[in-house]
């Protein structure tokens, strides 16, 4: 990943490298860097409820502004942490949805998080693009493989030519869960601890061989070498700060024009 836009020292988003070469592409996730809300959301907090409006708002256009993205292209919907896939043909603001894919030039796809997966997408052949939130839930319902068929019945996608980032999220390091929730993933995403008697669950690997068995190629997936735990002092997390934190965007879209 390449540090993009700071904030003084301090990035105010990160792009993929995969797919830094596509030069009508625009792709990046943000930091909790360059914004104007106050603790404990400080300070680029681009979503949730607790914050004010106003704040979100700004910086929102603080954040998509960096990018080069007019605000009235992004495209985003209220997450429910379900399967549900949108092929968006404009714009806007949509509801129950947790993974957005449009092949309409000019739409930015964003999806918001503070210790889910997101996943971004893109097919330079059909220039068509994904941005998935998948959290636990979302992975264990396929999620990313989902999207991926969608695409292919959409754009008749070949997910041999597309390129994949798996973004930010919390760490295998950090994924503490019960019983109740490792059981539905495979044994080489999961590693038991005796001593706390609590599993840990690795989403990066989950929804990397999710996108392998899509029939995406190895090569053409990156994985965020972040944490949103053990780097918290960049990203926002959930469960680290106790429910009382902002939220990050990862976004997508093709602008031929630009």
């Amino acid at each position: 990943m390449t540090d993009q836009a700071t904030s003084g020292k301090k990035p105010l988003f990160r792009r993929p490298a995969i797919f830094t070469r596509f030069d009508h592409l625009i792709a990046a996730e943000s930091t909790r860097h360059g914004g104007i809300s106050p603790a404990p959301f400080a300070s680029l907090n681009l979503g949730g409820s607790q914050d004010s409006r106003e704040n979100i708002l700004a910086n929102n256009h603080i954040f998509f502004s960096a990018l080069g993205v007019p605000f009235p292209q992004v495209a985003k919907s209220h997450q429910v942490h379900g399967r549900e896939i949108i092929d968006v043909k404009t714009p806007g603001r949509f509801e129950g949805f947790d993974a957005l894919i449009t092949g309409i030039p000019g739409i930015q796809l964003a999806v918001t998080v503070a210790d889910c997966t997101p996943i971004l997408i893109f097919d330079p052949v059909k220039n068509a693009s994904a941005a998935i939130h998948a959290g636990w839930r979302g992975t264990v319902s396929q999620i990313a493989s989902r999207t991926m068929a969608e695409m292919q019945n959409a754009f008749g996608t070949d997910p041999k030519s597309c390129l994949a980032y798996i973004g930010t999220c919390i760490d295998k390091c950090s994924f503490e869960v019960g019983e109740d929730v490792a059981q539905h993933f495979e044994a080489g995403t999961k590693r038991w601890d005796a001593e706390k008697e609590k599993y840990f669950v690795d989403l990066k690997k989950a929804n990397r061989e999710q996108l392998a068995a899509a029939g995406l190629l190895p090569k053409n997936i990156e994985t965020s070498p972040y944490s949103t735990v053990l780097n918290n002092e960049d990203y926002f997390s959930y469960r680290f700060e106790n429910g009382m934190t902002g939220r990050l965007l990862a976004t997508i879209g093709y602008f031929p024009d630009l």
